[in-house]
Parts: structure tokens; sequence; C-alpha cells
């Protein structure tokens, strides 16, 4: 399946993309969301691109080639203050997107180990030159950390069923293929959701432990209000529940400013948020779930900086 973007217009539209504005787009992948900025950027306008994949960064490094006005930086959206910082970024942002979760080209590469429709080694690692593959935590994790895991991160009810027997198999035989796990899953699950693969919330569960991806989503949220422009806008894109209930409380959070005391009326103060919700959450139309599976569990939020 070729990459294409989630909610295109959607995202880039809700950014309002000022001429001379300078962008950041934290989940580069392929440059779908970054063309479509850089298409309605004017001349002294600039966009910076971040991603931990060696391959998406290729591809970026390809387009800032072509075009002076982006730039590609290897690196997680977690850390977006140190990246602007050693970018010599200092004016505020005029918008930050973040598009989550992992792209089509991963999916689609056995030998990244992301999915279960092919073979491939058991990595899923976005970043395939650091820390530890999935191969590696599921051979060293104890049982209850596994089922934690996929209770929290897959909001798998089997979690118990599945940890149990990765560690009774990992005793006999290391567990290295993505159909090793994927055929032990489907034999430890008594029961399957309609159209559905029974091993798809292990390998979502596994996914996110091995990057991290929950905890990067969370420090990056908490950099970016200190650098966003008043009126500059934050857009995410998020692929299942945990990122967008993540999202929206933060969003919440932060259009309703600091907790007061106990005993503080809030009355007795003013109390400014930093953001402001933009419009309500947005989900692609029939058409492009038609066209674009990987689209239907897509939301987008949108919130605005407040002076």
């Amino acid at each position: 399946m070729s990459h294409k973007p989630v909610l295109l217009e959607e995202s880039v539209s809700a950014l309002l993309v000022q001429s001379d504005g300078i962008y950041v787009d934290g989940t580069f992948g392929r440059g779908g969301h970054s063309r479509a900025i850089l298409a309605r950027l004017g001349a002294a306008g600039r966009l910076l691109g971040f991603d931990r994949d060696p391959e998406a960064v290729a591809v970026g490094r390809a387009l800032a080639a072509e075009d002076g006005r982006f730039s590609i930086h290897r690196g997680s959206f977690a850390d977006i203050g140190r990246l602007l910082d050693e970018a010599g970024i200092d004016a505020r942002l005029n918008g930050v997107l973040l598009d989550l979760g992992v792209s089509s080209p991963q999916l689609d590469t056995p030998e990244r180990g992301f999915s279960f429709m092919a073979d491939g080694p058991l990595d899923m690692r976005m970043d395939p030159d650091s820390g530890e593959s999935a191969a590696q935590w599921l051979a060293r994790a104890e049982q209850g950390e596994i089922a934690t895991v996929l209770r929290e991160f897959g909001e798998e009810r089997f979690a118990n069923r599945i940890a149990r027997a990765i560690v009774e198999t990992r005793a006999q035989t290391p567990l290295r293929t993505t159909a090793q796990l994927a055929e032990l899953v489907a034999r430890a699950v008594p029961k399957r959701e309609p159209g559905k693969h029974p091993a798809t919330r292990t390998f979502q569960a596994v996914r996110i432990q091995v990057n991290g991806e929950l905890e990067a989503l969370r420090r990056c949220l908490d950099q970016v209000c200190d650098r966003l422009a008043v009126g500059g806008r934050l857009a995410v894109i998020s692929f299942h529940s945990l990122e967008d209930r993540l999202v929206k409380r933060f969003i919440r959070r932060e259009s309703r400013g600091p907790e007061l005391p106990k005993g503080v009326p809030a009355r007795a103060v003013e109390v400014q948020g930093r953001l402001r919700p933009v419009g309500k959450s947005v989900r692609p139309s029939a058409d492009e779930e038609a066209h674009n599976p990987r689209a239907r569990s897509a939301t987008l939020r949108v919130a605005e900086r407040l002076p």
C-alpha cells in the first residue's frame, strides 16, 4: 500500500499557514503533510521536519535539496525544544503538526517488523539504530510487565493469557519473528474480534512500548505551548484512543489555566489558559476511508495558543 497522508487537507488547513511563518512537521514520514505546508508557504517561510526513521530522513534530505525553506532533523518530536535550539530557531512557531503512529512504508516493509501481515524480524523500532527491539524486550521482560503493557497499551482483554504464553514459549525457543508472535497470540486468544486479527492489539502494545510512544507524546506536549507564538496552532492526528485521550486531556487542561490551590475560589483570581480548542475533533470522510482504509481510526484535534 502506498503512503497516503491522512486528513491531509483538514490538518494543513487547520494550521492557517502564514506565508512567512515558521512551522514544524514533527512526524515527517514521507513528506506528504510537509509538501502541502510548503505549497502554502511564501519565500520567507520556513518548515522543519523531524523523524526518527533514517529512511524518512533520507526522503527529507532530498526534499531539503529541492526547497531551501525546508530542513530535516533526525530525532523525536519528544525533543522538540532541543531540536529547535540546535536548528537555531529562536522565534516562536506558527504551527506544529503531529501525525502519530507508524507510516505505511514502515508497516509494509517486513524487515521493519511492525506488521503480522508478512513474516519478518521482530523489531518494531522507529529508529532501528537505537534502543532494544521487540524481540529483545519480549526476551527479558517479566510476565507481569508484559501483561501490563498489553493491557494498558493494547487494551487487550486476554493480556494475562498472552503474556503467559510468551514466557512459556520463550523458555523453549526464542521469539524472533513477527509470524512467531502472531501465531502464538492466535493460539492464546480464545475469542476473536470480528474483522480483526487476534494479534492486532498485541502488536500495537509492543510497538508503543518499544518506541516509548505515549511518553514521547507527553514530553512534546509539555514543551509545545512555550514554543508556539500567540495564534500559533497545534494539530495532532491520532490513531487510537490512548493517544487521542492524552491529546484531548492536554488541550482541556491547558485551556483551563493553572490549577488553583485548594480553598481558593476561581472568581478570586483571573485564571488564563494557554490554549483554546479549535472546533470539534475531525474524522476522515467516508470517501477517504474508502480510498485509504488506514484512515478509519484517525482523529484530528486542533488548538490555538492564547496570549
